[in-house]
């Protein structure tokens, strides 16, 4: 187990990052311990860590705390899995303010409609 403070901490979390893929590190605020760091490769023995990952991922995303990309890689899925999970949650997954939601639709009809016009006809079954 390593040790740091809150002021080493602070001047190098790097360090204290590192140390936490190998065992634990105990954070101390006024020599009391205050927190403990673990590294995800150390949490393997861990029964549901996958469901784990998934929880802290959803809610970091709920906090704005991650993108959906990141909140797709914390959770080890793909980005359409961490879409659809969002989805079912209820949770919007983007947040536009009118203005811009309005330059967004804007923006896909005119890529949309060229597509269309170039697309060729899907020829009829018989």
């Amino acid at each position: 187990m390593h040790v740091v403070n809150v002021r080493q901490l602070k001047s190098n979390p790097s360090t204290a990052l590192r140390e936490a893929r190998d065992d634990m590190v105990i954070v101390m605020n006024r020599d009391k311990p205050d927190a403990m760091l673990i590294g995800f490769e150390q949490l393997a023995g861990v029964p549901d860590l996958v469901h784990v990952r998934q929880a802290m991922a959803v809610s970091l995303f709920k906090d704005r705390l991650v993108s959906v990309g990141s909140a797709a890689k914390i959770a080890g899925e793909s980005l359409a899995t961490m879409l659809t999970r969002l989805s079912r949650l209820g949770l919007p997954v983007v947040d536009y303010d009118d203005q811009t939601l309005a330059q967004e639709v804007a923006t896909a009809a005119a890529w949309v409609k060229p597509a269309l016009r170039d697309a060729s006809p899907v020829p009829a079954r018989s």
